[in-house]
This record gives structure tokens, sequence and C-alpha cells, in this order.
């Protein structure tokens, strides 16, 4: 019976509040076995763009990604947010290894190419080129690999993913080698029908059901790429995965919380 693997992606308010990330970090540092940490840190990205006076354009949930925003978001993800979170981590004894896609060749990635709309420097990942081997290595280790959404595209040009996208791929990628448990901890309950009530949680969602939901608009425009993410994983080997509070962190794991993502 192959390994479990815990794949946990952090986003939201809770990158932005310090407290809650001090407590999620020592959460996470507690979960048992092997684990990759996946974050983002979009709310931060966007006010140093602001300060700079740099105009950020989402499409979708989706950051459009100039040369100028690119730059910003490789030192805020790649750099101040990553290390913090490393920092926090070694200090709750958790031998984290903070790591982007172009280190170690570990995510390659393609230039978003859309027929009408122009992302920038937004990054596809190739999911047929992921470094297996070297997660394998990393977790063979005992290293926990803390993961920041900037990829590459192997001709020197940084892109930036988005890191729910990240999160899916590296989980898909590993599902054929562990058994892979992907969590979209965030500051909401799981997934709401209404967005301002945090008790409508959706417990279970199947496609039918999200479709429906869609058509009648009752999704989060902000929620729909993390849940055709979760979707995905689902259909391609990923045991389960499950999006709620990350405050709650060892009852998602245990799908004590949240909403689960079902096939059927």
């Amino acid at each position: 019976m192959p390994e479990s693997l815990n794949i946990i992606k952090i986003g939201g308010n809770i990158i932005d509040d310090d407290q809650k990330l001090f407590s999620f970090l020592k959460d996470f540092a507690e979960v048992p076995g092997k684990k990759i940490l996946v974050h983002g840190g979009g709310k931060l990205a966007t006010k140093l763009a602001e300060r700079l006076g740099i105009q950020q354009q989402m499409i979708e949930g989706r950051r459009m990604t100039d040369a100028e925003t690119l730059k910003i978001v490789t030192m805020v993800y790649a750099g101040y947010i990553n290390k913090n979170i490393v920092a926090q981590l070694q200090a709750n004894a958790c031998n984290a290894m903070g790591v982007c896609g172009a280190d170690a060749n570990l995510v390659p990635a393609t230039k978003r190419n859309h027929p009408t709309i122009d992302y920038g420097f937004a990054g596809d990942v190739n999911s047929s080129q992921l470094a297996v081997g070297s997660w394998q290595l990393f977790l063979s280790y005992g290293l926990i690999p803390v993961v920041a959404p900037i990829t590459h595209d192997t001709k020197g040009q940084l892109l930036n993913t988005n890191a729910d996208t990240m999160a899916q791929e590296i989980a898909k990628a590993l599902s054929g080698h562990y058994e892979v448990t992907l969590v979209y901890s965030f500051e909401k309950n799981g997934v709401l029908l209404d967005v301002n009530d945090d008790t409508t949680v959706i417990h279970r969602l199947n496609p039918s059901y999200y479709h429906q939901l869609k058509q009648e608009q009752k999704i989060f425009a902000g929620m729909i790429p993390k849940l055709d993410n979760a979707f995905a994983a689902v259909d391609s080997g990923v045991k389960k995965v499950i999006i709620g509070k990350a405050e709650a962190l060892q009852e998602l794991i245990t799908g004590m919380s949240g909403t689960s993502i079902t096939h059927e």
C-alpha cells in the first residue's frame, strides 16, 4: 500500500494575518507523515503593487502578469512569504525547505496562450514534465517542501502560476506514488452557498451540483479556479480533495469539516 502524502495549500487572508499564519503553521508542523505546503499570497502582492503604482487586473480569479507585476510576485511569493513560512516551520521543529517551480526544475511551465486574453507572464504547468523523482527524493529525506507559485519555461523566463493549480498539478503527479490528500485551506469554512454566511457550507460537491451552482451564479468568481483544480485532481488519481478553514486543519485532513469534492 502506498504511503500517505498530504499536500496542503494555504492562501487567502491567512497569509496576511500574522497570528493566524503562526497558528496554522504550528498545526501544519504537527501533521504526521509526508507533506508538502503550497502557498500563494495574492493580497500582499496586490498591496505592494498598488503602493508602487502598478495597476493590477484579475480575470476569473487569475492575475494578469505584466513584466513589472512578475517582479513583484516573484519578490513577494518566492522571497518574503516563502522564507518567512520556512523560518516559522523551522521554529516548530519542522524541517522545511523553500522552493519554487524553477528550483531543481520541479515545475516546468509554458507561458499561457489564450485566444482572446493576454495574461502576460502567466504560466500553465507542463504536467508531464514535473520532476517526480526530485519530489520523491526530498520527501524520502524527511524534508518538507514549501512551494511558492513561481514556475519557469526552461528557457530562462520566470512565470507566475496560480497556487491552487500548482497544488493540484503536484498532487496529480505524485498520486501514482503516494496516497494523496489535497487540502485547500483558506479563511472560509468551505464552499459556501452564500459567500457572506459561513454557516452555508456545502459539505459535499459533485460535478453536476457544481455546474448547477455556476449556472445559477451562486459560486463566488474567485472560487471557480480553486474548484476547477479540485475536480481535475480527483479525476486524475488524487484520493480526496477538501476545501475549508485553515484554523481547522486537522479536521479538514480527516474530512470532519469543510467541503469534500467527489466524483458523484
